[in-house]
């Protein structure tokens, strides 16, 4: 390490975390947490930078040939629930807890890779090392990982395969469905209902939504299962006595690797009379195989592959490999009295950084 550079211990991690949880970043509105992990890293010997509010770094052995392994976790939060019994933007530490918004999601993820990339700064690994901290995940908006990737591709960075933190008790999530919503409208004619007048819109829509209900695509993931297919609002008619031209219903589409999104879409728009508009294709399916040397690296630490109920930046990255682990449990996540436990970040610092040793090792016996 340089003059400049230290040792960053779970105790140091946790007051960047203290620091993080008083400044406010609700996705989209992240730009004062992202300066004071900038600071941070700046202040630690880490050359950041900045793109929108995404924190970015490589490390100091940085070589194009080699290839790279991008840290990720994201500095937004979703709004404070109004159950919460004490100041969100307050970390109160308690015990071994640490109560606050984001502290568990992402919170907990960010400090934890944070202090890894510092403490491998100088390390020599057979991969580059790319700390990305990104914004607006939790609504996968356009100015977060969306707007990060083509930044960092146009500077001849590109990832080989990423590790994301999100709060997995540190076992390794080797897949997540992607997701798909779909605003459907059912289209008649209207009439006096009295005089069976009309083409009830309303009628045409069930029928749709039993086809959608018990709809069986041809392929299965061998890793996700089947796509799952809801309808979770409807809406239609005037008053009681007019026949309804006009019935619109949401689809909720959980889709697999077993299709693209686009594919997916197409499938149900052919199976109904209903008009169906999808309001974005990019959240994806993300499926790791368990032969690739990030698994086996987790394997080897006695943790367990599983797949993910929840989505992530994982699914805005389906150019590379990507593996979801990371400190805390996903049950805090969203929940009033959000918090985590100091002794899971002091855990997380030391299984993340034997994580990447038992990867480098799998990159050397490749030759890489």
């Amino acid at each position: 390490m340089t003059a400049e550079q230290q040792y960053i211990t779970s105790e140091a991690a946790i007051d960047l975390l203290c620091e993080l949880i008083a400044t406010p970043s609700v996705s989209r509105d992240e730009s004062a947490a992202a300066t004071v992990v900038f600071d941070w890293l700046n202040s630690h010997g880490i050359t950041a930078n900045r793109h929108n509010n995404n924190v970015w770094a490589v490390h100091s052995h940085f070589d194009h040939k080699k290839p790279t392994l991008m840290l990720n976790a994201h500095l937004d939060t979703v709004k404070p629930s109004p159950s919460y019994t004490r100041n969100p933007f307050d970390a109160t530490r308690i015990d071994d807890r640490i109560y606050g918004l984001g502290s568990n999601d992402d919170g907990g993820s960010v400090v934890s890779l944070v202090a890894t990339f510092c403490n491998l700064q100088n390390a020599q690994l057979p991969f580059n090392l790319l700390l990305a901290l990104s914004s607006e995940e939790e609504v996968s908006g356009e100015n977060g990982m969306r707007s990060l990737l083509p930044h960092l591709s146009s500077l001849g960075i590109k990832p080989n395969m990423a590790l994301v933190g999100e709060p997995t008790a540190m076992q390794p999530a080797i897949a997540e469905r992607g997701l798909i919503v779909l605003d459907g409208e059912a289209k008649g004619a209207t009439g006096h209902a009295a005089r069976n007048e009309g083409i009830n819109a309303l009628y045409i829509a069930l029928d749709d939504i039993n086809t959608l209900r018990n709809l069986q695509f041809d392929r299965t993931s061998p890793t996700l299962g089947d796509i799952k297919v809801t309808v979770t609002q409807i809406e239609a008619g005037r008053q009681h006595n007019v026949v309804p031209e006009s019935c619109r219903f949401v689809v909720d589409v959980r889709t697999t690797d077993a299709y693209t999104n686009e594919q997916t879409h197409k499938i149900l728009s052919a199976a109904i009379k209903s008009q169906l508009n999808a309001r974005s294709y990019r959240i994806r399916a993300s499926v790791i195989e368990e032969s690739h040397p990030m698994v086996k690296a987790a394997i080897e630490q006695g943790k367990t592959p599983f797949v993910s109920p929840t989505t992530s930046d994982m699914a805005l990255m389906p150019d590379f490999p990507t593996l979801k682990m990371g400190p805390g449990e996903s049950s805090r996540s969203h929940q009033a009295d959000e918090y985590i436990l100091e002794s899971e970040i002091e855990q997380a610092i030391d299984s993340y950084a034997d994580f990447i040793n038992r990867l480098a090792k799998h990159y050397s016996n490749r030759g890489n």
